[in-house]
């Protein structure tokens, strides 16, 4: 899904609407696409990106100049003093910590009063039209790849429980908006690919998969997709935002 990212963060940012000269604070930073976006569009006077991933924070750095800069951490123990950020955010890294709702109060902790604590995650419930569509063809070949479904995992991706978390966590005039793009791939070969390598549930299971049935699920996933009259196929991408600000 890192194609499609960048495109999902400049729409929240945008609909952030936060003025120049602010001092951002990216939980869950990941390799840097949400500060590069941020470094890019607000003329920030600085943007700490948070993540527990050395590897993460090494390639972050390596791509996003200054004003952002990089630190290995806990979500749940962020290394910045109370009120010490105007707005703290995290992209599409929210349903992957082991205490959503103890991380959030934790970012409430650090932004100053009046300050937004924002996030998005994908709606792997049924925005993702590719994970929705791998996963009912890997469940059709094998039931017990339902465990693995992020649309089940991952029940804080929903707008219900992402309002529930923030107002949880202290936070004020909560809002839930969704975020959406297109996923455009130019064949099933350019979609196929992917699932063969990379990090997340979805290449791990098919990793995991004998030849035999690796083979069962790229037929039904190729039979499942549609295609556009020039063998392309476009499906949609929608990501949940959700913001809130500390009293």
């Amino acid at each position: 899904m890192g194609r499609w990212s960048r495109a999902v963060a400049k729409e929240f940012v945008a609909w952030l609407d936060r003025p120049d000269g602010l001092r951002w604070l990216d939980v869950g930073c990941g390799t840097g696409v949400l500060s590069a976006v941020v470094s890019a569009r607000c003329r920030p006077r600085v943007v700490l990106g948070v993540d527990h991933s050395a590897a993460f924070v090494r390639a972050a750095e390596s791509v996003v100049p200054a004003p952002a800069g990089f630190l290995v951490g806990d979500a749940m123990a962020l290394p910045v003093r109370d009120a010490g950020c105007d707005v703290v955010v995290s992209g599409l890294a929210l349903n992957f910590l082991p205490d959503p709702a103890g991380a959030v109060a934790e970012m409430a902790r650090a932004v100053r009063p009046g300050g937004p604590v924002a996030a998005y995650v994908w709606d792997y419930a049924g925005g993702m039209g590719l994970l929705r569509r791998f996963w009912d063809a890997a469940v059709a070949v094998d039931p017990s790849a339902a465990a693995l479904d992020e649309g089940r995992r991952f029940p804080v991706c929903r707008p219900e429980a992402l309002r529930a978390v923030w107002a949880g966590a202290g936070l004020v005039d909560v809002r839930v908006v969704p975020l959406s793009t297109s996923t455009v791939f130019t064949g099933f070969t350019d979609l196929w690919e992917p699932f063969l390598s990379g990090p997340g549930p979805a290449p791990g299971y098919v990793a995991a998969l004998s030849p035999g049935r690796r083979e069962e699920l790229r037929a039904a996933l190729d039979a499942a997709v549609p295609r556009e009259t020039d063998g392309s196929i476009v499906l949609g991408a929608r990501a949940w935002a959700v913001r809130g600000c500390a009293p």
